[in-house]
């Protein structure tokens, strides 16, 4: 057991967050812990890294228990590069094979058989044992395997400090994962993160020999990752067996099985009560009345459930249907600063498509949008009676100074008041936000806010940048189900993969410079990324000459030619590695024989052996990444 708590409570300035909170984690868990924004999510964690201290209750945490945490904006400031700061984390092996190089060195230095000879070898032997048990000698591949993973591959040599909050973030999950903790307690996790790097995130992760606790609102996340839910609700926690998916199906029948029972007590209270009260002042009946009065008082009595509270409800409404065509885009370049994002880009929106656009970070996605919205661009058309509205990730349209009141009711003055309350407390906002400042929001509020002000500008066609960003899971699913319900046009920018698979009826991929839909879900997307399927959709409607299709078909054969070479190349490379690790590994294994380390010409052999493998594995490491 790594971690476990007893009726854990604590509060502040007199308020109660959590109540009575009990479980136990245990090595190799995997947890996922949920709750609506402002549950007390971050205040368990911290009472667990006894940052806090609890009001009651019992805290048990293993005595040296390694724990690694990543805070929702966790990452850190420093002069060094991105390969030393990872490389500190290997300090020890580092040492250890610095050693050994020296011990080898003065074996060779050595003549003959002396008492010299024997301590050296002595040493040497000793030295090895401790690096064949630490796998010191891959540590520069496990620092290559997770800087590339998290898309520091060009960045090796960058230093820290100037990087962005989002890039310290994820840097301070890669040394958190090179740790290699006993516990892993990560908050939002794929938080910065694009497709690919989640992708290759819950690879690593499900492959983690430590114990996992995670907040996340990425239901796709849960689902892949965790075996076991934990719920923060009304200061409470309740433990839920299995992934996110089947959380929700435990939820709903807990609820209705409490309620059901809840139910059936009350009906029988009803009949005893009723039947004391018939009986009660009779003669003949008083004795059973009174049983009956007794076994009332006696009674537990089931606390009525309470129900989850009501998720925000969100809807976009609009007047106009649009032309069949609803926006095309020919031959279109795009660019930030200096940078070309896209060129010759064209791609096509009829009315009622949902279209997700995805891509890795810089990609150009955000950016598209902007463009497209602007409307401005010689290259963008849109279809006859075509009302777009914006969603920004950043919230830069509300005014920080308005109240949360006044920034709706400001845009339709000629609106009354009960009605901009009653469109506001439908998107989770009470009486008490009423006369708050936009800016003393929480993240969570403010895109509440935005959302609501969103959908009242009644489009039929809705660009939207991140909407789910800072949404707790019951708004998401809210969010979705308004879109779901919505028949107009949908184009979006999301790195929420359970949002993409609800809506998204086509895919376009931004990538390496070039852009490319995809027709099908979101499931058919990433089945073709996995399979290699051809089922792409070219970005633009004009049919090609036959002289442009007869070069498109030599120019793909060629790829093709080169992408065989390329896999076979790869295929070698893994071969020989595989190989030269296994003689690797069988050298280790003889260097702590007694016939060896008494053999100072075999010895001497051998250690140079080891210096040619790992000079020839690094090249082929090197080659690999390349081809990769």
């Amino acid at each position: 057991m790594l971690i476990s708590t007893e009726n854990l409570t604590f509060g502040f300035n007199g308020e109660t967050l959590l109540e009575q909170i009990s479980f136990a984690l245990n090595e190799g868990d995997r947890v996922g812990l949920i709750g609506g924004n402002g549950e007390g999510k971050t205040t368990l964690i911290r009472l667990l890294l006894g940052e806090l201290e609890s009001e009651s209750g019992k805290l048990f945490v293993k005595n040296g228990i390694r724990i690694g945490y990543l805070a929702q904006n966790g990452g850190y400031d420093s002069q060094n590069t991105v390969q030393e700061e990872m490389r500190e984390v290997f300090a020890e092996d580092i040492r250890l094979i610095d050693a050994l190089r020296e011990v080898e060195k003065q074996i060779a230095s050595t003549s003959g058989n002396g008492q010299d000879y024997k301590v050296l070898s002595a040493k040497y032997e000793s030295l090895n044992k401790k690096i064949a048990a630490r796998d010191s000698y891959n540590f520069e591949v496990r620092i290559r395997t997770v800087l590339n993973g998290m898309g520091f591959e060009n960045a090796q040599n960058q230093r820290i400090c100037t990087m962005s909050g989002g890039e310290k973030t994820r840097l301070k999950l890669c040394r958190l994962l090179l740790e290699e903790p006993e516990l892993l307690i990560l908050d939002e996790p794929t938080n910065h993160l694009d497709m690919k790097t989640l992708f290759w995130l819950e690879e690593y992760l499900a492959s983690f020999k430590g114990a996992i606790l995670t907040v996340s609102h990425d239901r796709y996340f849960l689902d892949k990752l965790v075996t076991h839910i934990y719920e923060l609700e009304r200061k409470k926690l309740c433990v839920f067996k299995g992934n996110y998916s089947k959380y929700k199906i435990l939820k709903a029948e807990k609820v209705a099985r409490l309620t059901k029972e809840y139910e059936k007590q009350q009906e029988e209270r009803a009949h005893m009560q009723e039947y004391v009260d018939r009986n009660l002042v009779r003669a003949s009946t008083t004795k059973m009345a009174q049983s009956r009065r007794k076994a009332l008082e006696k009674m537990e009595l089931i606390e009525k459930p309470q129900l989850p509270p009501p998720p925000p409800r969100f809807r976009f409404p609009y007047a106009d249907k649009p032309y069949e065509k609803v926006l095309e885009v020919s031959d279109m370049r795009l660019t930030a600063g200096e940078k070309t994002l896209l060129s010759n880009f064209s791609f096509t929106l009829m009315r009622g498509e949902k279209c997700a656009v995805v891509g890795d970070n810089g990609a150009g996605k955000s950016t598209l949008l902007k463009e497209l919205a602007r409307g401005k661009n010689p290259s963008v058309r849109f279809g006859r009676f075509v009302k777009i509205a914006c969603y920004d990730q950043e919230n830069a349209n509300l005014d920080p100074e308005n109240t949360v009141l006044n920034e709706l009711w400001g845009r339709h003055p000629l609106w009354d008041q009960t009605k901009v309350r009653g469109i506001l407390a439908q998107a989770g906002l009470g009486a008490e936000d009423m006369d708050k400042k936009v800016r003393m929001l929480s993240g969570g509020e403010r895109a509440k806010l935005a959302l609501a002000v969103f959908e009242c500008e009644n489009a039929n066609t809705l660009f939207l940048d991140e909407p789910t960003n800072h949404l707790d899971l019951s708004a998401r699913e809210s969010l979705e189900s308004a879109l779901q319900e919505f028949d107009g046009t949908l184009l979006f920018v999301s790195h929420d993969r359970y949002f993409i698979r609800a809506l998204a009826g086509k895919v376009l991929e931004l990538e390496n410079g070039n852009a490319v839909c995809f027709t099908g879900n979101y499931d058919d997307y990433t089945d073709y990324k996995t399979a290699s399927k051809e089922t792409v959709v070219p970005t633009t409607p004009t049919p090609k000459k036959d002289s442009e299709q007869k070069e498109s078909f030599y120019r793909t054969k060629e790829e093709r030619a080169a992408e065989a070479k390329r896999r076979t190349r790869i295929k070698k490379i893994e071969e020989e590695i595989s190989a030269l690790e296994e003689e690797e590994s069988t050298i280790n294994g003889e260097l702590a024989l007694p016939e060896v380390t008494s053999n100072f010409a075999l010895l001497t052999a051998k250690c140079n052996r080891l210096e040619e493998i790992k000079q020839k594995l690094d090249e082929l490491y090197a080659e690999y990444e390349t081809l990769g």
